[in-house]
């Protein structure tokens, strides 16, 4: 195992027992138990680095670069389970004093923020996201989501509805990436554990 996924590991499980944020950022016991079975399938997003890694059978088989939440709208730490996920999302902006004045985007539409897919970690307004804004990755800016680069989160959300139980063809995923203005719903009959480490 090279060194850097042996330290990604290490940190993952570190966090594991240590455990992160308050009681509005913990997850159940259940879901804690998930995130400990680090020999499967899980998601590990570090904050500091501004990374997401993909882990699979105790090995980091994927490595993304990400923006995250702005120190005003901090992306939310702790152990989360994956267990939805929207292709060619509509934008609904929440109910939030930053977005009073926006308006909702339909999908296909290129001022929605949310990307090709959104892949819900902490509900109603947490969620891994693509983006157009791709200047963004690297940095602190969004309003505490996890934004990729849309080709990643495609490859991520692939990987997570075929680890979660939710397995589609080659050509499902083609059929839905054409329809760029329609909506597709996918929920996982095995949530995928994820950890959100500072």
């Amino acid at each position: 195992m090279n060194r850097i996924r042996r330290a990604a590991l290490t940190a993952f499980v570190t966090g594991l027992l240590v455990g992160g944020g308050g009681a509005a950022t913990r997850a159940s016991a259940s879901e804690e138990a998930a995130v400990a079975a680090a020999d499967g399938f899980s998601i590990t997003v570090d904050l500091s680095d501004r990374k997401l890694y993909v882990t699979e059978g105790g090995e980091t088989v994927r490595e993304y670069s990400v923006a995250i939440g702005q120190r005003r709208h901090p992306t939310p730490t702790g152990a989360f389970s994956v267990r939805r996920m929207v292709w060619n999302p509509r934008w609904v902006p929440p109910d939030a004093e930053w977005a009073k004045d926006k308006r909702a985007r339909e999908p296909g539409d290129p001022r929605n923020p949310m990307g090709r897919v959104k892949i819900f970690f902490r509900s109603p307004d947490y969620y891994i996201h693509g983006t157009r804004e791709t200047d963004s990755l690297g940095q602190a800016e969004s309003h505490g989501c996890i934004r990729m680069r849309n080709a990643d989160v495609i490859e991520l959300g692939r990987m997570v509805m075929e680890n979660g139980g939710a397995s589609r063809s080659p050509g499902w995923f083609r059929r839905v990436l054409n329809r760029v203005s329609s909506t597709t719903e996918v929920r996982l009959s095995q949530p995928v554990p994820m950890r959100v480490r500072a």
